[in-house]
């Protein structure tokens, strides 16, 4: 995949995983560096509630992109099997890179328990959504819009159920994959975001250019109701379930915070249309190196390097400091975008990094 935008990366796509990316470093900033006994007041419950939606917009962004290699395939005329395959392939990639991330994170915490490896985090839970919807590559992109949305709420409303299913005899980890938890990225609830990004990919391949401006008008106005319905609903007395938890596997919660993204969708689509200017995005950056930010960041903000401030720091403090990391991301992830040029400019100043020897006549 190209780093730096291109005609062939849609621009407010790029922009909603950059806006994600800001907003999961502040999120992480205040979680790890703020003082424990600041962590009941207004600036860190609104730090961590803004929060939780970036894992939503990467899932919904990681099904809009499935969903364009799934077209891109249908495309091309390969067969349901073959397309199934190929789809099913980028879960492997998907599955690489967390595993990768886990043994960097366990190499560099040494001495640090064994079973961080096998932690089911948000890279865990996309490389196995995906690989669950990878059948979904045998249906037409029309078809598929319609059925991932169903996946995706019939995902959301059932996520209570599994929850009150008996897990006792399920090892551990299979229970991580599937089953509504704090502290892991389970297929219930948060596979429905995949899907509905899926749908919402499939509905942007077939809908025409000269019409996407009215669709995302519409997905606006879906979002907005999809907010105030919920808000609704996750208020009234009575439930239809047994027992459910608004903050762990609430359809309403789910649904929610779908209905936001469609509403950053629809502000980001509006504005690289509109507002920003040509040339560079600095929030668009980030949506280009999103996974390199999501790496660095971690090790920088909850690694070893951070022991000074980790828990230290007052509210103002926390504040400057999520400041100072999110521009230090952004020099990271434009170096690595424009590293060529970088190093074109710092060999002009006689820095040179890698280069070869002159050879001695006579070597």
């Amino acid at each position: 995949m190209k780093t730096r935008t291109s005609p062939y990366r849609l621009q407010y796509l790029d922009w909603l995983r950059g806006l994600g990316a800001v907003i999961m470093l502040q999120g992480h900033v205040f979680d790890s560096f703020l003082r424990n006994d600041l962590k009941n007041r207004g600036p860190f419950i609104f730090s961590q509630f803004l929060g939780g939606m970036p894992p939503a917009i990467f899932l919904f962004l990681t099904g809009a992109t499935l969903a364009f290699l799934m077209d891109s395939t249908e495309r091309k005329g390969l067969a349901p099997r073959e397309r199934v395959i190929t789809a099913f392939r980028r879960s492997g990639y998907l599955f690489f890179l967390a595993f990768a991330f886990r043994l960097q994170l366990w190499i560099t915490g040494a001495p640090s328990p064994f079973i961080n490896l096998i932690r089911v985090d948000i890279l865990n839970c996309m490389g196995f959504a995906v690989a669950v919807f990878s059948g979904m590559a045998a249906f037409r992109t029309m078809e598929r819009a319609r059925l991932c949305a169903v996946l995706g709420l019939a995902i959301a409303f059932a996520s209570p159920l599994v929850s009150q299913l008996n897990w006792s005899g399920v090892p551990w980890l299979v229970r991580s994959y599937i089953v509504p938890d704090f502290h892991s990225f389970g297929l219930f609830p948060w596979g429905a975001y995949l899907a509905f990004g899926m749908s919402a990919g499939s509905a942007i391949r077939v809908i025409p250019p000269e019409a996407i401006e009215r669709a995302m008008q519409w997905a606006a106005l879906l979002g907005g109701t999809l907010i105030v319905a919920c808000r609704y609903f996750a208020d009234l007395p009575y439930t239809v379930y047994a027992k459910s938890d608004y903050w762990l596997n609430s359809p309403a919660q789910v649904l929610t915070k779908q209905g936001v993204t469609m509403l950053m969708l629809a502000l980001a689509f509006l504005w690289t249309r509109y507002g920003a200017k040509e040339g560079w995005s600095w929030v668009r950056q980030f949506g280009t190196t999103s996974l390199l930010t999501y790496w660095v960041h971690i090790e920088l903000v909850y690694g070893r390097a951070a022991w000074l401030v980790k828990g230290n720091l007052t509210e103002l403090q926390t504040v400057i400091a999520a400041v100072v990391v999110i521009l230090l991301m952004l020099a990271i992830s434009t170096i690595k975008t424009y590293r060529h040029q970088v190093r074109a400019t710092l060999a002009a100043y006689g820095w040179t990094f890698g280069a070869k020897p002159d050879r001695i006549p006579g070597d």
